[in-house]
């Protein structure tokens, strides 16, 4: 039986991995007190028991976190920006680039920011397919549910008499400096990256990032595109999906994959502008999904165990 140790097990995604996890079988979670979830000799002797470690912390915990390890034997899943282009680290999307493979050999693994997961998952297909060329400009959108901000957005946005402006999407990283930008740019091969305007709206979960496309700027239409993600999405993968005619009588709603551990592509438009769109849960396949989707792949289970996935 394998060993797993949540440093950062308080936190909204440490939280969700923990309850994708207590009901498993084959695997014997280390737990700390609450008095010593803070204590680093205690957190650096579970992380170098453990057989996986799951860094669920802040950027600054994480890097000080994977020091800590020693054990040559302990894998690490970071889901902190911290590790996302550092070398060494295998970037934990196992449908991009014949990742999957890598993910299942690797010491070091760095799970994918959630706005990050639907860029690249939109992306990276027309790079490798060529129907996207690394020099191109892009710009995406992205709306998210507020619990993608923690437990401090949470407490925010679910207090009494909380700020009217919080009652309406909000737009935010506005210096175009978003820390999820470098592996958006670094994963798909791009010169370029993207304008990117996220936003958080006044609901829990659920996540929607759209990439807006001029017919001009790729060689063929949507149904060629449709065939890239078909063809892309079905060597294996079970976790990404393309669906077409998706829509809710005309609307495509962002809280449509809540709950869930999947992700949906999709692709609209007409002859002249087209959208593609990647539907998925931001604290599923966006961040605590794809961590166990990760450890999976390390332990050689079915890479789905444990989660939950559409019909």
């Amino acid at each position: 039986m394998k060993t797993v140790f949540i440093d950062g097990a308080a936190g909204t995604t440490g939280l969700r991995i923990y309850d994708r996890l207590r009901e498993r079988d084959d695997l014997d979670l280390i737990f700390l007190p609450d008095d010593a979830r803070k204590d680093t000799n205690r957190r650096k002797e579970a992380l170098n028991a453990a057989d996986i470690a799951f860094l669920c912390l802040p950027d600054a915990a994480a890097f000080d976190a994977a020091e800590m390890v020693e054990n040559p034997e302990t894998v690490i899943i970071d889901t902190s920006t911290a590790h996302r282009t550092a070398p060494g680290w295998v970037y934990g999307f196992p449908e991009i680039g014949g990742r999957r493979e890598l993910i299942a050999n690797a010491k070091r693994i760095a799970n994918p920011g959630c706005h990050a997961s639907g860029f690249i998952a939109l992306v990276a297909p027309l790079i490798e397919a060529g129907a996207l060329e690394s020099d191109v400009k892009l710009s995406s959108f992205s709306l998210t549910g507020y619990s993608g901000g923690g437990k401090s957005m949470i407490a925010q946005y679910e207090s009494e008499g909380r700020d009217p402006l919080f009652d309406a999407p909000r737009l935010y990283g506005l210096t175009q400096s978003h820390k999820h930008l470098p592996e958006m740019a670094a994963v798909c091969g791009l010169k370029y990256s993207p304008v990117f305007c996220p936003i958080v709206a006044p609901y829990y979960a659920g996540m929607e990032v759209i990439v807006p496309l001029f017919r001009d700027q790729i060689p063929c239409d949507i149904r060629g595109l449709s065939r890239i993600y078909t063809q892309y999405y079905g060597r294996g993968g079970k976790l990404v999906s393309f669906r077409e005619n998706n829509d809710e009588s005309g609307f495509l709603s962002a809280g449509g994959f809540t709950g869930r551990d999947d992700m949906e592509i999709s692709v609209f438009g007409n002859t002249e502008r087209i959208t593609l769109i990647a539907r998925f849960d931001n604290l599923g396949k966006g961040a605590s999904g794809a961590a166990i989707q990760n450890m999976n792949l390390v332990l050689g289970v079915e890479e789905t165990t444990g989660l939950i996935l559409g019909e």
